[in-house]
């Protein structure tokens, strides 16, 4: 039996295990696993509530309650994006106040629930998701399960870690520069960042970011995340015309297979020869290969990585300029942020956003010629807490060190394209050995079923169970 969410929803379906009984295992263990720094907010009393409801349905409409893919499995919902109602989202920073929240359910939020999950909680991220680490100021840090000494990633970290931990089997993630993908890829977790147009993102649309933000999940299994996938999407009200979700091809696949990331952004030797070894694996399964170099991607990688700095500088400026807001609470590296959005001309946004145009254009291309491309997702391990400061002005560097990390992560959000991340297998010292597929629009369930090959081999173990799951 898989150790993931949709076995916790088997266990409280078949009566193995309340609702009840599995928020107590989920509050217990975020509880004894603090020194994680994986949450941020906890609401026992919504907690309690939430899941006295579940299974109140589950007498009197035993149906309906069984009908819901998570039938009352607890969750969390991420610092960032949604929101969700009752819980305070502050983005990580001190400009705002977790005292109260009079938000309503985010459309995706209503969904989450709708599909049975209970959240009860924040995970942490980094302020405004500005890092591939997740150490805000106001605290707390966050901290990779696998090693207290190495971040989860991030802006997602607190969501990976809790996941991976067990705190919880699946928990909500966002995803506008790699943040679900890089947490997932430091813990060992799977995680999707959908087509663009496939998620709903209203009614306020407050987390656009334009166009480049998605959400979803990060999670313990390959069904897990195609499951909430399913539940959650479509008919997504805008801003983007619906994509519709193919289904994934059944003959063989003509897969590139990219080993390396250039010369100024380095994969280590082992992490390359682990696409090498996912790449052998699929084509002794009849999937045939093409070979690529830094080279076919490069110029899309470049230009992805510069449209994300620009739009997430001029969002900053624009909340800076927020009437009652004051951007001196922010962390350093925030306010540098938001002064070169302040600084940057509209023309130079403008041909910077026809070179991610392009991005699309020319991934496009490539996959005239492949359905898949898998390319790495890390191209070192997970760094130490700490290394990705936000004490500092320079934004060039901070930048330049989440590229450093992820090479490709952009170009998903920037192109729109769907991309996941799971682990194939431990290095040494246990930690996961990820990859990275992408595919063309809509083609998300190309890439689950291929992830779901992959981990089929099970080269990836969980260190940790999930908290009331039954053996």
């Amino acid at each position: 039996m898989k150790d993931d969410a949709t076995a916790l929803a088997g266990a409280i379906r078949d009566g193995r295990l309340t609702a009840g009984e599995a928020m107590a295992a989920s509050l217990a263990a975020a509880a004894s696993r603090a020194d994680l720094g994986a949450l941020c907010h906890v609401d026992d009393g919504l907690a309690r509530r939430q899941a006295d409801a579940a299974d109140a349905e589950r007498r009197t409409d035993a149906d309906r309650f069984a009908a819901r893919p998570f039938c009352g499995v607890p969750t969390l919902a991420k610092d960032l994006g949604g929101p969700f109602a009752g819980l305070p989202v502050v983005a990580g920073s001190r400009l705002f106040s977790r005292l109260r929240s009079d938000a309503p359910d985010s459309d995706l939020a209503n969904r989450f629930r709708a599909a049975g999950l209970l959240p009860f909680g924040l995970t942490t991220a980094p302020e405004f998701g500005l890092a591939l680490a997740s150490e805000p100021a106001i605290g707390p840090i966050a901290r990779n399960p696998l090693d207290l000494a190495l971040t989860p990633g991030g802006s997602s970290g607190g969501a990976a870690a809790a996941v991976a931990a067990g705190i919880v089997a699946i928990a909500h993630a966002t995803d506008a520069g790699g943040s679900i993908r890089v947490p997932a890829a430091c813990c060992g977790l799977v995680g999707l960042k959908p087509s663009r147009g496939v998620m709903p993102a209203g009614p306020a649309f407050g987390n656009h970011l334009g166009g480049i933000a998605s959400e979803l999940c990060v999670s313990r299994s390959v069904r897990d995340s195609a499951a909430l996938l399913a539940a959650v999407s479509g008919k997504t009200r805008g801003p983007f015309a619906d994509v519709v979700l193919a289904e994934p091809k059944t003959q063989p696949l003509t897969i590139g297979v990219l080993c390396e990331t250039g010369s100024d952004h380095p994969t280590t030797a082992e992490r390359s020869a682990t696409i090498e070894a996912a790449a052998r694996f699929l084509e002794a399964r009849g999937h045939r290969l093409v070979p690529l170099s830094w080279s076919d991607v490069s110029t899309m990688a470049k230009a992805s990585a510069s449209l994300f700095y620009d739009l997430i500088s001029t969002n900053l400026a624009a909340l800076s300029e927020t009437p009652g807001l004051d951007i001196s609470l922010a962390e350093p590296v925030t306010q540098a942020f938001a002064a070169r959005g302040r600084a940057l001309s509209a023309a130079d946004l403008w041909r910077s956003q026809t070179a991610g145009v392009l991005v699309s254009r020319n991934l496009w291309r490539l996959f005239d010629r492949i359905d898949v491309l898998l390319a790495p997702m890390l191209a070192s391990p997970p760094p130490p807490v700490g290394s990705s400061p936000f004490d500092h002005a320079d934004t060039d560097l901070h930048l330049n060190r989440m590229v450093s990390l992820a090479p490709l992560a952009t170009l998903a959000n920037i192109s729109g394209f769907p991309a996941l991340t799971l682990p194939f297998g431990a290095d040494a010292d246990g930690l996961p050995l990820p990859v990275q597929m992408f595919a063309p629009l809509g083609a998300d369930r190309q890439l689950l079923a291929l992830a779901a090959t992959l981990e089929a081999d099970g080269r990836w173990q969980h260190a940790f169970p999930v908290a009331g799951l039954p053996s």
